[in-house]
């Protein structure tokens, strides 16, 4: 069994070891064994987990997220279709979270647009809309 210890495995996944303590502790990580001399011993198997969760995480999923889905990699009985839920549930909130930015950007552009540098900034439309009643 080809082994690696913690700052090899850390470097390999492009990971801070704290980063593997953190996932560790979170359980996403086996305790690995030890070596007679008391290093912690990671596999490939390790590493792989490593790529699971970073790109688990690039998509936006959460570490609890992570761990669910980690745990359906394992049962080979299992359907793709939780799966596949929890990744339409994810894919939905990142919309969600487009339109929100959408909008968001829609009124910074209006709010720019009214801006002029020249004004003092007690007279500043964008500072004075922060302050307004009416929903921005």
């Amino acid at each position: 069994m080809n082994t690696m210890t913690r700052g090899e495995l850390a470097k390999r996944c492009g990971v801070n070891i704290e980063t593997l303590r953190y996932y560790e502790k979170k359980n996403l990580l086996d305790p690995p064994p030890r070596s007679d001399a008391g290093y912690r011993l990671y596999s490939s198997e390790d590493m792989l987990k490593i790529r699971f969760i970073k790109n688990a995480k690039r998509l936006g999923f959460a570490l609890k997220e992570i761990a669910e889905l980690m745990k359906l990699r394992v049962r080979k009985k299992t359907s793709c279709e939780s799966v596949l839920t929890k990744a339409r549930k994810k894919r939905d909130e990142v919309d969600n979270k487009i339109k929100a930015l959408q909008s968001m950007k829609k009124v910074l552009d209006q709010l720019v647009g009214k801006c002029e540098r020249s004004v003092p900034t007690e007279d500043c439309p964008i500072l004075a809309s922060f302050e307004s009643t009416t929903k921005i």
